[in-house]
C-alpha cells in the first residue's frame, strides 16, 4: 500500500490503508499541517540528516538524496526534510534498522508490498527518511519531480499555491493533506513523464468529471 500521494499520485490511499500501514508501529498523534515559506536553511538541515545516516550505516548507504519540497529552492513546504536512502535490501530490516534506531530514527511506516518501502522519522532536524532497495522506481521519480520543479518556475508556483490552499483547510493528518493535493501532483507527473522519452509511460490524464 502506498501511503504518500507525492510518490503515488495515481491511487491515493484510503483511510483504512493508511491505518494499516501505521498498525503496530506505535500510536499516531494528530498535529496541524503547516506549510511555510521557503527556508534557505533546508539544504543545511539535509546535510545534517545525511551525516547522521552515514555515521550510522557507513558503507551500507548506497545512495542518499534530498527530495520533496524542501529540496526545491523557492518552494513553500512543510518544515520536514524528505530523504531517500537506498540500502542493499530495504526488506532486510535487521541489516540497517537497529543502527538507525540507535541514531534516533523511529520506524513509522512499513510497506512490504510497495517496493519494500520503509519510512522513518528523524527529530534533529525533523525528517522523513524513505528507505528503498536498488532498482526501485520511486526514488527515480522523486528526483524527476524535484528536478522538474527546480527548472520550471510556473509549475513550482502552481504547486506552492495548491499546497498553501490545502494547508489552510486545517488538516491534522499529513497523509490526508497529501491526498487532498494529489490531483496537482498527478498532473505534474503526467507532464514530467511525457517530457522524458526515456521514461516508460502510458499517459492517463486525470479524469475531472
Amino acid at each position: 500500500m502506498r501511503t504518500h500521494p507525492l510518490w503515488n499520485p495515481y491511487d491515493p490511499p484510503t483511510q483504512e490503508q493508511i491505518d494499516a500501514a501505521r498498525a503496530a508501529l506505535g500510536v499516531w498523534t494528530p498535529s496541524p499541517v503547516e506549510v511555510v515559506a521557503p527556508d534557505p536553511g533546508w539544504p543545511t538541515a539535509y546535510d545534517a540528516v545525511r551525516d547522521q545516516v552515514v555515521a550510522a550505516l557507513g558503507e551500507r548507504v548506497l545512495s542518499l538524496e534530498h527530495v520533496g519540497s524542501t529540496s526545491v529552492p523557492g518552494l513553500w513546504a512543510k518544515p520536514m526534510i524528505d530523504v531517500d536512502l537506498t540500502v542493499a535490501d530495504s526488506g532486510d530490516e535487521g541489516a540497517w534498522l537497529p543502527d538507525l534506531e540507535a541514531a534516533g530514527f523511529e520506524l513509522r511506516v512499513r510497506e512490504p508490498d510497495w517496493e519494500q518501502h520503509r519510512c522513518l522519522r528523524g527529530r534533529g532536524p525533523t525528517c522523513n527518511l524513505h528507505v528503498f532497495s536498488p532498482g526501485a522506481r520511486e526514488p527515480r521519480r522523486h528526483r524527476m519531480f524535484r528536478d522538474w520543479l527546480r527548472t520550471h518556475p510556473e509549475d513550482r508556483e502552481l504547486y506552492a499555491e495548491v499546497k498553501r490552499a490545502v494547508a489552510a483547510l486545517g488538516f491534522t493528518d499529513q497523509m490526508l493533506y497529501n491526498n487532498e493535493k494529489a490531483w496537482v501532483v498527478y498532473d505534474l507527473y503526467e507532464k514530467i513523464f511525457a517530457a522524458d522519452p526515456e521514461h516508460e509511460h502510458d499517459p492517463h490524464p486525470r479524469r475531472t468529471g
